[in-house]
């Protein structure tokens, strides 16, 4: 299975799924003018990929600002990982002083059965 790539634009997140190693990663700004024509490669990526049962899988969400269709579409990913039998971790990074990003990754915790650790950080 190929790994994908996708440089950040000011418009949308780096994007670093390796199926090796079980290390996903989304950073940056999520706000394309069509989120699901975005994210739709990176669904059914995941969706593939879940069903390879990968031994781990752990995935960085390192978003500093990313908007309502984003959200969906993360939920989509997060809801495809937990399909997952074996250990899938979602580190949820977020600002120091922004409240609405940890508020984010708690609601999020709060819908999907993965494990969810929030990580404070000074800056993304």
């Amino acid at each position: 299975m190929e790994s994908i790539k996708l440089k950040g634009t000011p418009k949308t997140p780096t994007v670093e799924f390796s199926s090796e190693n079980g290390v996903l990663l989304l950073k940056g700004r999520s706000i394309p003018e069509n989120s699901i024509e975005f994210y739709k490669p990176l669904i059914n990526w995941t969706e593939n990929y879940s069903a390879s049962t990968p031994s781990k899988t752990v995935l960085n969400v390192q978003l500093e600002y990313f908007n309502t269709s984003s959200s969906k579409c993360l939920l989509d990913i997060f809801k495809k990982l937990e399909r997952i039998d074996n250990p899938v971790t979602i580190n949820w990074y977020y600002e120091e002083d922004d409240e609405d990003m940890l508020e984010a990754g708690e609601d999020y915790d709060a819908i999907i059965d993965i494990t969810f650790k929030m990580i404070e950080v000074e800056e993304i």
